[in-house]
């Protein structure tokens, strides 16, 4: 029987707090924690809402599934994000012993990746590009839409 716990399905989840993210005019950024195929949490970047710059969909995520396992650490655990986390979100999920992390989209521009894996936990598995078209494209109409109105605005 094959399960619908696969990385594409969480993926989706991750991508569906994206657009929750964009529809509250917040940088359309989605993540998804999950141990042994049950979700811990669901978050998208709130540093709008909260005023906070640390607010970023995978902050969130730790904060409430470290909270949920009453653990300070990840073990065991993935993490799917529609963009390739920043340098800070990396630090984070370093100190949180993080097993697997599977991002969307690659950010060339502020993605961890620019600086190497070594800013994660050494245990931890990096899988990068499942429902990459996807996310890039929720982002691109993000800052499009933003640019637009923007540019309507001094017209």
């Amino acid at each position: 029987m094959l399960s619908i716990y696969t990385d594409e399905h969480f993926m989706k989840m991750a991508l569906a707090e994206a657009k929750k993210a964009a529809l509250a005019g917040e940088i359309p950024i989605g993540a998804v924690l999950v141990h042994q195929n049950k979700v811990l949490a669901k978050s998208h970047n709130q540093t709008e809402l909260l005023q906070d710059v640390t607010a970023h969909a995978e902050i969130l995520a730790i904060t409430s599934g470290t909270e949920f396992l009453g653990s300070k650490y990840l073990k065991n655990c993935t993490l799917y994000v529609t963009l390739e986390p920043c340098p800070m979100c990396a630090g984070a999920l370093k100190w949180s012993q993080l097993s697997k992390i599977v991002y969307a989209a690659e950010d060339e521009k502020n993605g961890f990746m620019k600086y190497g894996k070594d800013l994660l936990h050494p245990k931890t598995h990096v899988e990068y590009g499942l429902l990459s078209e996807e996310s890039s494209a929720l982002l691109k109409k993000f800052f499009e839409s933003k640019r637009k109105n923007l540019k309507s605005k001094f017209q």
